[in-house]
């Protein structure tokens, strides 16, 4: 199955267009070893060998910093497959849009060293053109973002053509306003953090004055968010469902506090989690009732008409 991605060729795009030019896509991270012979299925593997080494050039990065760049390191060079998309934005409102045509190889000399090969098409695609779900993802801060959820819409905009205007059924225009919440929910928490109350004791975790704590990869999926106590001693898993939630999201958010623990967590910062979701029920609460690490929040959404 085709998957597709966002890459950022450098910072701000910085290399795009050499990129385009060369048919190639790539990263760099400081790390110059040829992959060839060392780029196992699992990212985590990659990442247990690569973290030392990238903190070891990188002295002043956190671990959270450093799992940021392996893992993408990884996606570049081996999670993503012959034959994917990817989208690669210019810097100028247009992403050159390519299909990656071969595997991983080593350019020590040039920029973006680590690289694959893309067959580029003729025309990028324009911001504009996008909906607005899909410039929230294609903007989303990081090396790379995975968007094959949008895979539809892409392929239309690659063919030229706009995404059609959908006249259908009440079911199915309150299903897509469902839809619709669930990923505004998550930009519109992050857009307003400060003046939550989570926001007064943690922060979405940046890099460089980069936001990268939204959307962060884990073995086992994103992370909706990303925090770290504005004492630096603890980190906060943020898991973000519409409507009313089910007990099983707390298996699910255990498994992101486990990986954080593990993979990203310094000796002296602790692990925390919080749910936010619209509604609970008996089932959540009894689960959540012996935990000691997890919250639950929930949200409220005001809808007001004023005449004028």
């Amino acid at each position: 199955m085709k998957s597709y991605f966002r890459i950022m060729l450098g910072a701000k795009s910085i290399h795009a267009e050499e990129c385009y030019k060369g048919n190639f896509i790539g990263t760099d991270f400081d790390i110059r070893t040829d992959l060839s012979k060392d780029l196992p299925d699992n990212w985590r593997e990659f990442n247990q060998k690569y973290i030392p080494v990238y903190q070891k050039s990188q002295p002043d990065k956190s671990r959270i910093s450093a799992g940021l760049a392996c893992g993408a390191l990884w996606t570049v060079s081996k999670g993503i497959k012959t034959g994917d998309i990817v989208l690669c934005p210019n810097g100028q409102g247009v992403y050159f849009v390519g299909e990656v045509t071969g595997p991983y190889y080593c350019k020590p000399d040039g920029i973006l060293h680590h690289r694959r090969p893309v067959r580029w098409y003729a025309e990028g695609i324009s911001r504009e053109q996008m909906s607005e779900a899909l410039r929230n993802s294609t903007g989303s801060i990081g090396t790379v973002s995975d968007v094959t959820r949008y895979a539809e819409e892409i392929e239309r905009l690659i063919g030229g053509n706009r995404p059609p205007v959908i006249v259908s059924t009440d079911e199915t225009v309150t299903n897509a306003s469902e839809f619709a919440l669930e990923k505004h929910l998550e930009d519109f928490l992050v857009q307003n953090w400060k003046q939550t109350e989570l926001g007064k004791k943690y922060d979405i975790y940046e890099e460089e004055g980069e936001l990268v704590g939204q959307q962060y990869p884990s073995d086992t999926g994103p992370i909706d968010i990303l925090a770290v106590s504005k004492d630096k001693k603890e980190l906060l898993v943020v898991e973000l469902k519409k409507g009313r939630v089910s007990d099983s999201v707390v298996g699910q958010i255990q498994r992101y506090m486990g990986f954080v623990k593990e993979e990203l967590a310094e000796e002296y910062q602790t692990v925390k989690g919080v749910i936010i979701a619209l509604e609970d029920d008996v089932r959540i609460r009894r689960a959540l009732s012996v935990t000691t690490n997890i919250e639950f929040y929930r949200y409220q959404v005001s809808f007001k008409l004023f005449k004028s």
